[in-house]
């Protein structure tokens, strides 16, 4: 690897949304952009969480000088808890107030918050770390105290957008910091790294006040119970979802331990103005008159275990709807979620309630990122000599490089990045430098990284054609079989007796023919193919077998 220029190594989030995560580094210092997780697809079977493979910065620990997050999302800060275990003794962390405190309720849960020594930045305020300066700025987006980075080094001034939109309304009246930004792009900038998850959308994003207002709508013409659903760490939308409740005479209650934690941060924060007295215990909610009640909840993406899915499925110990009740989808479905969305939807129908949500009503939702005409702007105010599209698929990415053509910055000047690929930047050009270990690490419970592609695999064979085990007892010294085999089915549906039966005198016939072979690994194969081959031809499927094989 080359060592002039400043090198951005982006460890996820580049071809891929979910598991955000950026190595910027000079010859003698080295910072982390967030370290994000990334919510597992249906052929997942088991798995938790995917986090970025965060070996390159485990084995460069000597020059790291922090890690320094945008915001408070998952997609951002969900993987600290897992890169801090790696890592040896007290880690800087950098960020704003809120996003800090989010963070540290994350490596709570899996102690290792003495692991990190939690750092607050206000946005304007200046760090040194190593010969490198950090500065935050302030940005809107989807959750409050949300921040850029500006990180100068020997090689110029590098800006990361982090998860933006240019609302000029926004709820907490603080705006995207411009004239800062405008600013820097008058003293000369190298790179800009831009968000651009909606680089497909003209215009400008709606502003957060839109979703507001349609949910005053519906809360003031409703008669029974309001259940709002939302991402549990979009505070805005939760503490003006609260202040809609207390002006139409309602308690909220709010379901699901991650949005009340992270109200509860927020509070302590000072990030939020609740009124008093509004939200209750859920125990309380339940002898209110529905009329009266208005309940936060988690599982917008429509998560079998969330409060919403287990209310629509009818299996929630404390919360039902009916047909008097309006249930509010305030959250447009994650790319690959679109099916448990629609299926808590249809369940929500089956019970009676009134949904509304983004493909039948306009203003219960609007995204936290740039559309094409803020990201354009982004561009004419700092003027970045490179740039490069961050947080996206490819084709927001190829999107981005044609938008940035379109406002005078040559192709060769836009860097598309991919994870694991070292991009190099310096006055003199830009461009690709080799590579680095790099990949997505599976989290199955408390396993991490032990889930391999192989195994799921295996899990996807079990899920689509179920297990056949075989019990064979046979003697250590001539391979004869003690007793029948036992065979037992499971994941195939119904399987007929008489299958079973001509399966177990075919492995007993073939055992037979081979009694002189005692060998255990023989017996284990022989099992394997006689079955194997048998149920394919009855069944044209292909179940994992599974020989338990007992020697005496």
């Amino acid at each position: 690897m080359a060592a002039e220029g400043l090198r951005v190594i982006p460890l996820g989030g580049v071809g891929e949304v979910g598991k955000n995560s950026t190595v910027v580094e000079t010859d003698e210092d080295l910072v982390l952009i967030d370290a994000g997780v990334m919510f597992p697809d249906e052929a997942m079977h088991g798995i938790d969480l995917v986090i970025p493979d965060f070996r390159y910065v485990v084995e460069n620990q000597a020059k790291l000088r922090g890690i320094v997050f945008t915001h408070g999302h998952d997609d951002h800060i969900g993987a600290l808890p897992y890169l801090l275990q790696q890592l040896a003794g007290e880690v800087p962390v950098y960020g704003t107030a809120l996003t800090l405190g989010l963070a540290a309720t994350r490596t709570r849960e899996l102690h290792v918050l003495d692991r990190a020594s939690m750092r607050p930045l206000r946005p304007g305020e200046q760090v040194r770390l190593g010969k490198l300066t950090l500065e935050l700025f302030h940005v809107t987006h989807s959750v409050p105290d949300a921040a850029g980075v500006i990180l100068r080094t020997p090689d110029g001034t590098l800006v990361h957008t982090g998860d933006f939109k240019l609302d000029p309304t926004p709820v907490d009246s603080w705006p995207t910091d411009l004239p800062r930004l405008r600013q820097l792009g008058t003293e000369g900038v190298l790179v800009l790294l831009s968000d651009c998850v909606r680089a497909e959308e003209p215009g400008y994003t709606p502003s957060e006040r839109v979703v507001g207002e349609t949910l005053d709508r519906i809360v003031a013409s409703a008669r029974g119970r309001v259940v709002v659903t939302t991402f549990a760490s979009n505070i805005t939308r939760l503490e003006q979802t609260i202040k809609i409740a207390a002006r139409y005479g309602r308690k909220v209650g709010v379901v699901g331990r991650s949005m009340a934690q992270n109200l509860a941060v927020a509070k302590d924060l000072g990030q939020v103005d609740l009124p008093a007295g509004v939200v209750v215990d859920l125990h309380q909610v339940r002898n209110l008159p529905p009329e009266q009640v208005v309940l936060l909840t988690t599982g917008s993406q429509g998560e079998p275990t969330s409060a919403l899915a287990r209310i629509a499925a009818g299996d929630h110990p404390a919360i039902s709807v009916d047909r008097h009740d309006t249930v509010v989808i305030a959250a447009n479905p994650i790319p690959g979620n679109e099916e448990t969305v629609a299926r808590t939807i249809d369940n929500l129908f089956r019970r009676g309630a009134t949904v509304i949500y983004g493909a039948v009503a306009e203003g219960v939702h609007v995204s936290g990122h740039a559309s094409r005409d803020e990201l354009r702007e982004m561009m004419r105010v700092v003027r970045p000599r490179f740039v490069a599209p961050m947080h996206g698929e490819y084709r927001h990415m190829v999107l981005y490089q044609a938008l940035a053509a379109e406002e005078g910055i040559a192709p060769e000047r836009v860097i598309l990045p991919e994870v694991g690929r070292v991009m190099n930047f310096s006055r003199e050009g830009a461009g690709n430098d080799g590579e680095i270990p790099s990949g997505s690490i599976l989290v199955d419970g408390l396993t991490v990284g032990g889930v391999t592609q192989a195994v799921l695999r295996e899990r996807g064979r079990l899920a689509e054609d179920g297990v056949l085990i075989a019990s064979v007892v046979v003697d250590r010294e001539t391979g004869q079989l003690f007793a029948e085999p036992e065979l037992v089915a499971r994941g195939f549906g119904e399987i007929g007796d008489d299958l079973l039966a001509e399966a177990r005198d075919r492995l007993v016939k073939a055992l037979a023919r081979d009694r002189g072979e005692a060998e255990y690994g023989f017996i284990v194969r022989k099992v394997h193919d006689v079955l194997g081959k048998y149920i394919y031809q009855q069944t044209r499927r292909r179940p994992m077998i599974l020989p338990v094989v007992t020697e005496v």
